[in-house]
């Protein structure tokens, strides 16, 4: 990433006030964007926006993404140059329980941002970020590529393809002629501090640690891609520079994924975090029939570690050591503003080593 190229940058940021939102908002800042969010109000209590101070440097606008006039609104005041689409219903399980606010957030308020964006002349660049879910999942053993069949069994998985498909159509059918370069990210699964949002694994367990009660888990031996928030975000960071400064090569579907050996069951990271904790977290099956959740899921991150130079720093161990530390820094009571920052400060070093 160049702090020269983001220096007064125009940014519009749905979905600041969620957790991958909220880390990307103070890189944003840390890097002198001048960035506008647009989200509901934090999904948990407490949260990383909150904690973090992150509203602090930023115009933050709490509205809904399924009202048309309201993205319509703040994209005229906000005049973006680069518009980062986080906002997102992110719960596999709470589609389940509400499909039609998953298809109408997801795939709607897409719409919305896009029809909003074709009535400003200010953009020049849209990054869409969707989920390593995306894909027609078969359970193999193999990772996905950018080219693979994409699909979904529950209304989160199948509301991401369906993102992808809502992508390539106004890509195609609207802003062909680059303006603006259009492209998706699809990244696994993140973990970082700052995390409450439910029915994930690592806010599970530190909810588990701080309460001494066992965690359940629903499949101890389901695979999943595991990567620290910050590698992701520094991919998308480093993919939307290149389509503002290089264009139409860049405007398609990239995927951000840790290296093939961090793809881990979910018992490895529970034993490896209960190792961290010292003891303080046990485990065990949970019995109940629970809806589908895939298996095993693997991404290809080859081309953008090829075509980008981007790749993961923070092996797997390192990042869970990471969460642990912004946990109990959070325990403590220390400026978790202060402590987020220092961390962002840390991986952007490594990135640069």
């Amino acid at each position: 990433m160049s702090a020269s190229f983001w220096q007064g940058k125009r940014v519009l940021l749905t979905g600041h006030t969620g957790f991958k939102g909220g880390w990307l908002a103070l890189m944003l800042a840390r890097l002198g964007a001048n960035v506008t969010g647009f989200a509901l109000p934090p999904p948990t209590d407490p949260s990383l926006f909150e904690l973090a101070r992150i509203g602090r440097d930023m115009r933050s606008i709490l509205a809904d993404i399924r009202d048309a006039g309201a993205i319509l609104s703040a994209m005229r005041e906000a005049r973006p140059e680069i518009i980062l689409h986080l906002a997102a219903q992110p719960l596999v399980r709470q589609s389940y329980a509400d499909p039609v606010e998953t298809y109408a957030t997801n795939v709607m308020g897409l719409v919305h941002l896009f029809e909003a964006a074709r009535q400003s002349d200010s953009a020049r660049v849209i990054l869409n970020v969707t989920s390593d879910k995306c894909y027609e999942n078969r359970e193999w053993p193999w990772s996905y590529r950018e080219n693979e069949p994409l699909g979904g069994h529950d209304p989160y998985s199948s509301s991401k393809a369906c993102a992808e498909l809502v992508t390539a159509a106004y890509r195609d059918a609207f802003f062909r002629a680059g303006n603006p370069h259009v492209a998706t990210a699809r990244a696994g699964n993140v973990i970082g501090g700052g995390d409450w949002g439910k029915d994930r694994l690592i806010p599970d367990i530190l909810r588990a640690v701080v309460s001494g009660a066992p965690l359940r888990l629903r499949n101890p031996q389901a695979v999943r891609p595991w990567q620290h928030v910050l590698e992701p975000l520094s991919g998308y960071l480093l993919l939307a520079e290149k389509l503002y400064e290089e264009g139409e090569d860049y405007a398609c579907p990239w995927n951000f994924g840790p290296a093939e050996e961090d793809a881990r069951p979910v018992k490895w990271l529970v034993e490896r975090l209960a190792r961290d904790w010292q003891g303080r977290l046990a485990w065990e099956t949970d019995p109940r029939v629970h809806p589908h959740e895939a298996h095993a899921l693997r991404l290809d991150a080859a081309k953008a570690r090829l075509q980008l130079g981007w790749r993961p720093r923070w092996r797997l161990e390192t990042a869970l050591a990471r969460v642990v530390d912004w946990q109990q820094a959070w325990l403590a009571g220390k400026d978790m503003r202060e402590f987020t920052l220092r961390q962002i400060a840390a991986h952007e070093e490594d990135v640069s080593a």
